[in-house]
């Protein structure tokens, strides 16, 4: 099993926390760090043990952006070579793209508890998170057109869904750092707490959005949420719901949901993510809907 520097990886009661670690330089982002938490996901959706995940960072913040020691390069996995750019190659694929697309093909619900400054990367990553909780102390800036680039980590696809496209464009063309009460009156976080609350409260809607559901149905529901935003047409989402449905009312699952409803006592789902998920999975590989 493969063991990390930039991140501290921990199971606790079904919970998997990512800990961003480079403290002394508010866990600035860099490829080591991208790498390991592309890993640490891949990791999490293979254990069925691992219900949710909470990702925060270490010390007084949560990730202050990309690590800009090494100039420009910060900006990309590899710059590669040549007088003009290759677009077409996979070097040419941002760092915090990589990670946010992992973040959204996840199985299970990702909570952020971004307990500080959350600057580039660092607010961008939390974007494909289900729920963002944010410490009093947090602030927040999309500072791109301030460094002279664009918004990356695929957040010009994830930023307008969530706040609006007025919002998005107000916070990313300023590229001001903002606080956590703007943060949460615009949309971007769902609740604000004490530092020494932020933690508790995510662990506990961690366990809210599992302990009583079966983890296949969890997994699925994720993606069909996710990937509906992108739909131009209820139909796909209605074929889609229709398969699910359809699959999982033969489930194991399903049988054990309607007898535990039926008995009053706590039900003991029997698929696992890992060898359960329908064999219409994954939808979006099919080349059209049939």
């Amino acid at each position: 099993m493969r063991s990390y520097e930039m991140v501290k990886y921990e199971v606790v009661d079904r919970i998997a926390t990512l800990t961003l670690n480079r403290p002394k330089l508010l866990n600035a982002f860099n490829v080591p760090m991208m790498h390991e938490l592309i890993d640490a996901f891949d990791r999490i959706d293979a254990d069925d043990e691992v219900r949710a995940v909470v990702v925060t960072g270490e010390g007084r913040g949560f990730c202050a952006g990309a690590d800009l020691s090494g100039g420009t390069s910060a900006f990309v996995v590899e710059n590669g070579s040549g007088a003009a750019p290759d677009y077409s190659s996979d070097k040419a694929r941002d760092g915090g793209g990589r990670l946010t697309l992992r973040i959204f093909e996840c199985l299970k619900p990702v909570i952020g508890a971004i307990n500080g400054p959350a600057v580039g990367i660092g607010a961008t990553m939390s974007l494909p998170m289900d729920v963002r909780l944010c410490s009093d102390s947090a602030r927040f800036g999309f500072v791109f057109a301030r460094r002279g680039i664009v918004p990356e980590a695929a957040s010009s696809y994830f930023l307008p869904r969530l706040v609006g496209i007025s919002r998005a464009l107000q916070w990313c063309c300023s590229g001001r750092v903002f606080g956590a009460e703007e943060a949460l009156q615009g949309g971007l976080v769902q609740a604000v707490y004490p530092a020494a609350e932020l933690l508790p409260a995510a662990y506990a809607m961690a366990r809210e959005m599992t302990e009583h559901s079966s983890p296949v149905s969890v997994a699925l529901t994720r993606q069909m949420m996710w990937r509906g935003l992108g739909m131009d047409h209820p139909m796909q989402a209605h074929r889609i719901d229709s398969r699910g449905v359809l699959a999982r009312s033969a489930s194991g699952d399903a049988a054990e949901g309607v007898n535990s409803f039926l008995e009053k006592r706590p039900a003991q789902f029997p698929d696992k993510v890992s060898e359960d998920m329908p064999d219409f999975f994954p939808w979006w590989e099919e080349v059209q809907y049939r």
